[in-house]
């Protein structure tokens, strides 16, 4: 069980490092909209490429840290019969989700789209705007990034599970707990 743990620590600490790097591409994104705006009817300029960029940089941030907010539990779930339910109960609808629709899901769009990004990595692709980014190559690989970062969070999801089901909380790093424990610490 410690061995399960450590290997859901690694992975958090991973996605933990992947989204505290990639969440500055927020700030990338606003100052890069910007200049393209104040260019644009400031000083009547153009750039096309400038244009892809901010895009291109939304969509690899929220690509990459997919496996984060899995880590914080900032996705979309059903609150209403999920956040009153025991922490046993939650550690079995997290481990049922994971297995039957995390993984899936994952398995889907990594197989979907792996020739896509293969060809276009092959290919070089750039922008298809005259003038436009090159490097649209990389923007679409993070579709595989995506696929194994929601994976890899997955797995410490179900260990957490397997850990809090087996009654191990004291594995589970504080961090990593559910945000309403329903059940009483043990003494």
């Amino acid at each position: 069980m410690v061995f399960l743990s450590l290997i859901m620590q690694a992975i958090n600490s991973a996605n933990r490092l992947i989204g505290n790097t990639f969440m500055w591409l927020a700030v990338g994104v606003v100052g890069v909209c910007f200049w393209v705006v104040v260019e644009r009817y400031v000083f009547g300029v153009t750039r096309l490429w400038m244009q892809d960029l901010y895009p291109w940089m939304s969509g690899v941030m929220f690509t990459a840290v997919a496996g984060y907010a899995l880590y914080r539990n900032d996705h979309v779930r059903v609150d209403i019969f999920y956040r009153p339910a025991s922490t046993r109960t939650k550690a079995w609808l997290d481990l049922f989700g994971v297995i039957v629709f995390l993984w899936p899901f994952a398995w889907v769009v990594w197989t979907s789209s792996f020739n896509f990004v293969m060809r276009s990595i092959n290919l070089l692709e750039g922008s298809s705007n005259p003038g436009g980014m090159p490097g649209l190559f990389v923007l679409k690989s993070f579709i595989l990034v995506f696929a194994v970062v929601i994976a890899l969070q997955g797995v410490a999801m179900a260990i957490r599970s397997i850990l809090l089901i087996a009654g191990r909380s004291d594995l589970v790093p504080d961090d990593y707990r559910y945000k309403y424990e329903t059940d009483p610490e043990p003494a």
